[in-house]
């Protein structure tokens, strides 16, 4: 019995210290966690966190007749946490963020280490001079518009499959930003990227050559958000952002480019130099968006061989890809998206054809991107079969 009183008084007594010893912080849902400034001004701290429940139902249709082969399941597409600030100076600025989805740290290979690849971001950003600004470490190179959107703040479930096939994602290496003002509105945005050429968190050598990617926008009509999905600001005027990246990797060893899997032989690595060219645009207006892009992937010699001349197998994913959307967001929050897609890789070297995606999408923003609801449904149809397929998905999505 006296146990029993002495356990109820221990319990009482750390509830009653946590209750007291909660923080009561006047920062607002969707500004960050932790938000700190040092009283000289020396350094500054946000911390976020955030992450996607996702349910995905799909539905084969072999020979586009009966339905075959349908399953569903549930996934925490991304869980991520997120640090910036700036150190020293409000000049240097820097963003750390780490993915610990399984999605986010797989890909563990002989090059990372055979470890999760949990850092997605950390890079230094220093205004040195004026409107010029460096970057070093590891973060998105300026490729396709689409892939620079945040997951965060995109107006579908996920992105397209033009950004899959094509994008030139993240890597380690250097970047240099800058813009500069035509007259009253027009606004050119141009990056430089120099970077190892095999992705992220890869911990030993460089096994080809380097990456350059480089990137030219221009906004005519002004600033405005362009780099997130939905006109959730309801801007008054037309405003549009229409840029184009090109992205060299000499003696690259993936079949993406940075991404994708080593092209191995019976001697090493083959290696071949890549291209890929973007071209993109995006369109705001009273609620009313629309992005479009289009994408080209080139390669020297996009077959591996063996040092016989024979096949490994293993060849680069060479083609285009063209990608449209369009959505208008209601008072009430709610937006209703479409989406066509295309995908044609050359098919004498890839085994695979001409792929179009069909959706239809519906969200809901509660906080903006901060809390929403999203669900699409796609239709994908193979031009060079009749095996065609139905995909649904319901995600929610906070970000705090």
């Amino acid at each position: 019995m006296k146990l029993k009183w002495t356990m109820l008084l221990l319990f009482g007594m750390v509830t009653s210290y946590f209750t007291q010893a909660q923080d009561i912080t006047n920062n607002k849902f969707g500004k960050g966690l932790v938000n700190i400034v040092a009283k000289d001004s020396s350094y500054s701290l946000k911390f976020a966190a955030r992450f996607q429940s996702l349910y995905t139902g799909s539905w084969d249709f072999p020979n586009n007749d009966n339905l075959e082969n349908g399953e569903g399941n549930f996934l925490i597409r991304r869980s991520r946490l997120k640090f910036e600030g700036f150190a020293y100076s409000p000049k240097l600025e820097y963003k750390i963020e780490l993915g610990l989805s399984n999605r986010d740290i797989g890909g563990a290979s002989a090059f990372t280490n055979n470890a999760p690849r949990y850092i997605l971001d950390a890079v230094l950003k220093w205004n040195f001079y004026e409107n010029f600004v460096l970057w070093a470490g590891q973060t998105k190179l300026p490729g396709n518009r689409e892939r620079v959107i945040s997951s965060a703040n995109m107006q579908t479930v996920d992105r397209s499959l033009v950004n899959s096939k094509f994008n030139v994602d993240r890597d380690m290496g250097m970047q240099l930003h800058h813009h500069f003002n035509l007259g009253n509105n027009v606004i050119v945005k141009e990056a430089f990227a120099f970077s190892q050429g095999e992705g992220r968190n890869v911990t030993s050598g460089n096994l080809g050559g380097y990456q350059y990617t480089g990137r030219i926008e221009v906004l005519p009509f002004g600033d405005f958000d362009d780099y997130t999905g939905a006109d959730l600001k309801r801007e008054q005027t037309p405003k549009l952002g229409v840029g184009v990246s090109y992205d060299h990797n000499s003696n690259a060893v993936k079949t993406r480019s940075n991404g994708g899997s080593y092209m191995t032989t019976d001697t090493g690595f083959f290696e071949t130099d890549i291209n890929t060219f973007f071209v993109d645009g995006i369109f705001k207006y009273q609620g009313f968006s629309a992005m479009a892009e289009y994408a080209k992937r080139t390669a020297d010699n996009a077959v591996a061989v063996n040092s016989d001349g024979t096949p490994t197998g293993r060849v680069v994913e060479v083609g285009d890809g063209f990608n449209m959307q369009a959505g208008y967001v209601f008072k009430n929050n709610y937006e209703v998206v479409g989406r066509y897609t295309q995908v044609s890789l050359d098919e004498s070297i890839t085994g695979q054809g001409v792929e179009n995606q069909y959706t239809l999408g519906l969200s809901k923003y509660i906080v903006g991107h901060k809390l929403k609801v999203q669900t699409d449904v796609s239709w994908n149809d193979y031009e060079n079969n009749l095996d065609n397929s139905l995909a649904y998905r319901l995600q929610i999505d906070i970000h705090f």
